[in-house]
């Protein structure tokens, strides 16, 4: 996967083609980025861990991510991957859009599960880990997906949805069990307000955003704002602001040639020497040398 393919915290890149919007990635961390950032994207995405150790966030929880773990990510849903101190993480991203599976919105199976999951009105499990009763089934599931995907003939399309059928059946069929209702609870409202915030950093991460300005966006009062926003995220605005800047510009080093300053600039940094000290702390090396040794 390519390093930019996460720039957008609302990611748009289409996986697949239009008619069979569905794709597999193999990504490593931190040999293909240090993290992938918080965001979120209309598409459903499988993140099967094949080796190392790592840390996968859904919806603001985070979860230890160890081989083998299997993480479920929804539509709308917010996730981050990072990376485990002293650890690498190999792992395979399966992305693919849930209309896929929903032959018309009056289908009994289109009604009953995948548009309320479409929708964000019912969730799923964001880990299966190695321990749980639904692994293997799951896992095997994922394997001969894995094969047929390999192949890319016209046939195997027929054999990925089948195994996506019975994915989703397992999983439902778990959900139902568990809660003896057909779906989990509904995700906390909190979160699109926090994806409404989030978006508006994206848009203007490279402007001077004052926390006024991003009371005025949540309809809070600056107290209420900086409150919200620490008890969410568990950081301050001021200190998520400048984690994403930093990524971004850490992104734009090994993507373009432009000066160190101009891309300081470009990244909302209105000092270059307090950019350098803060990239420092947060890559371990100074802007040209992670330029130059990613």
């Amino acid at each position: 996967m390519n390093i930019l393919s996460y720039e957008h915290i609302q990611e748009q890149k289409t996986h697949g083609d239009l008619k069979f919007p569905f794709n597999i990635y193999p990504c490593s961390i931190p040999l293909d980025f240090a993290a992938v950032p918080l965001h979120w994207h209309n598409d459903m995405e499988l993140i099967c861990v094949k080796k190392g150790q790592g840390e996968i966030s859904v919806d603001l929880v985070s979860h230890q991510a160890s081989e083998g773990d299997i993480f479920l990510v929804p539509p709308g849903h917010l996730h981050a991957i990072r990376q485990a101190e002293g650890h690498s993480m190999e792992y395979e991203n399966i992305i693919f859009q849930l209309s896929l599976l929903m032959s018309s919105p009056t289908d009994f199976c289109s009604q009953q599960f995948f548009a309320p999951l479409l929708q964000g009105r019912s969730t799923l499990p964001a880990r299966i880990s190695t321990e749980h009763p639904l692994h293997a089934p799951l896992a095997a599931c994922l394997a001969e997906i894995d094969h047929y995907s390999s192949r890319g003939d016209a046939l195997s399309t027929l054999a990925i949805k089948s195994r996506l059928f019975e994915l989703f059946r397992l999983l439902f069929s778990w959900q139902k069990q568990e809660t003896n209702a057909p779906f989990a609870s509904l995700r906390p409202k909190s979160l699109d307000l926090v994806k409404t915030i989030m978006k508006y950093v994206e848009n203007h991460y490279g402007e001077r955003l004052t926390i006024e300005t991003m009371a005025s966006v949540s309809g809070f009062s600056q107290s209420h704002f900086m409150k919200f926003f620490k008890n969410t995220m568990g950081v301050s605005f001021i200190e998520y602001l400048n984690d994403y800047r930093l990524t971004m510009a850490a992104r734009l080093l090994l993507a373009s040639s432009d000066a160190i300053v101009a891309i300081s600039a470009e990244c909302g940094f209105e000092n270059l020497s307090y950019f350098n000290r803060m990239f420092r702390r947060k890559y371990g090396v100074t802007p040209s040398e992670y330029r130059k040794n990613p």
